[in-house]
Parts: C-alpha cells; structure tokens; sequence
C-alpha cells in the first residue's frame, strides 16, 4: 500500500466524518472504484482516531468542563442541575444503543455491510429522510434543552451507522432537528456523542491494528492516514458548525443521491 492512498483514505476520513454523507461508505468505495487494496475496518479505525483527535482538540474547553462535571457528580452522587454535569450523563445514555449496536453486528460491518450496492442503498435511503426531515420540522432548541430521552433517541439513530452509507452525524442530525433542535445544536450534540463511540470502536481493534501493523502496513502508511484524517477533520468540523448557522442540509442529500448513483451505474458497467 502506498502512502499517497492512505492520505487519500485520511483525506476523505477527516472531510467526511462530520458532514451527513458517511466517511464509511467512502472508505469502502474509493479502494473499491480506484481497485485499490482495501486496507480493511482496522485501518479505518485508525483513521476515526485521527478524526477523534481532531473533536478533542476543537472542543478541548467545553469536554473539560463535561468531564469536570461528570467526575463530580459521581464524587458527590448526585447530578443536579449543571448543565455540563447532566451533558455528561445525556452522552453516556446516547452512547449506550450504538455500543449495543457494535458489540452484536460487529462481524456483519466488517463483511455483508461493506457492499457497494447496500451502501448505494443506505445513501440515497437516508439522504431522502435528511432533507425531508430538515425541512419540516422546526430549528427552536439549544443543546442547553436536551434531555435524556432526546439523548437515547439520537442514539439509537447513531446505532444505525454501523451501516456504511447510514452517517453517524446525518442520522443524529436527523433524529436531532426531528426533535427540534436547530441544526447548529443538532451537529455539536452529534460531534460530542461520537466522541465515546470512536474510542469505543478504538479499543475493540487495538489487537488488530497491532497486528496490522508492521505485518500488512507499515507504520509510514498508518501515520499519513492518521495525519490527514486529523487536519481535514478539524477543517469540517469548523466548516458544519459554521454552515449550518445560515444554510440547510439540501445539499448534502443531493451530493449522496449522485454518489448512490454513480455506485449503481459503475456496479452494472463494470461487474
């Protein structure tokens, strides 16, 4: 494998985690459309970790100040009404159907969920309910007014990612502005709850990536994925938060049914 694939791979990982266009599906498709050697989940995991250095130090302030609170909290056994101290408890909550998710259907997203025309299919799915959702529901709450529920809610349409072409950030936008967030709390509430599902996914392909490394791919090619992923990663963040203050999320459904097209049309000219 050449380094210039795995800044590639990194480019795309960082451009693409935080907009609702799935960073997985494009994982799979670039190596599939290019015949590159698909580097695996392992490798791609690498890469969520540079996406989740990226989130730590955009957002370094306010998760001190969440996990200030939390600790805390359960230093003194209560959570009270702070709200970085109840943010801390939501994330967890939102946490818990994705890990579910992982734990069980792990072996299907390193096999039958890789499939191009299942990740065409997910592109366009979800694409339709982004832009039907964004435009018919109201843009009134702050982060400040999530609740638990809202919380488990958004979490259970982040289990979904698991499927390449899903999106972490489109599913939990989505299911966000369904409750009637604004679109700008509905990603930074999104950006935050990933933060404990990637080092999740970290620590499960350690033993993986350990023996990857070295033995399929050297460590030049681990560490040009992981740079690219970090950098290009702190730009999109900065890019959506700034977005969606004045825009909506058409143009991201539309980028994803081109894609989901292009994936069908390429799958049936060259079998």
């Amino acid at each position: 494998m050449e380094s210039t694939q795995a800044i590639v791979l990194g480019i795309l990982q960082g451009l693409t985690e935080f907009i609702p266009v799935s960073s997985s599906a494009h994982l799979v498709l670039f190596p599939w459309f290019f015949k590159w050697q698909d580097p695996g989940l392992a490798f791609d995991v690498f890469l969520h970790l540079g996406t989740l250095l990226a989130l730590l130090v955009y957002f370094f302030r306010e998760l001190w100040l969440i996990t200030a609170g939390g600790l805390a909290s359960i230093l003194e056994r209560r959570i009270g009404f702070e709200p970085h101290r109840q943010l801390f408890w939501m994330l967890g909550v939102g946490s818990i159907p994705a890990a579910v998710a992982g734990v069980l259907f792990n072996h299907l997203a390193e096999e039958f969920f890789r499939a191009p025309l299942l990740i065409a299919t997910m592109l366009a799915l979800v694409g339709f309910v982004i832009l039907w959702v964004d435009g018919h529901y109201p843009s009134l709450k702050r982060i400040e007014e999530m609740g638990y529920g809202y919380a488990f809610l958004i979490g259970i349409a982040q289990a979904f990612a698991i499927i390449p072409g899903v999106s972490r950030s489109g599913a939990t936008m989505a299911m966000s502005r369904r409750l009637g967030f604004s679109r700008e709390a509905a990603a930074r509430f999104s950006f935050l709850l990933c933060i404990p599902i990637i080092c999740g996914a970290v620590v499960m392909k350690v033993p993986d990536l350990i023996n990857q490394v070295g033995a399929e791919m050297s460590w030049n090619y681990v560490l040009c994925g992981f740079g690219a992923s970090f950098f290009f990663g702190l730009i999109s963040i900065h890019f959506m938060l700034s977005y969606l203050r004045y825009a909506d999320l058409a143009i991201f459904t539309w980028y994803r049914l081109f894609l989901a097209i292009g994936v069908v049309i390429w799958s049936l000219t060259h079998p």
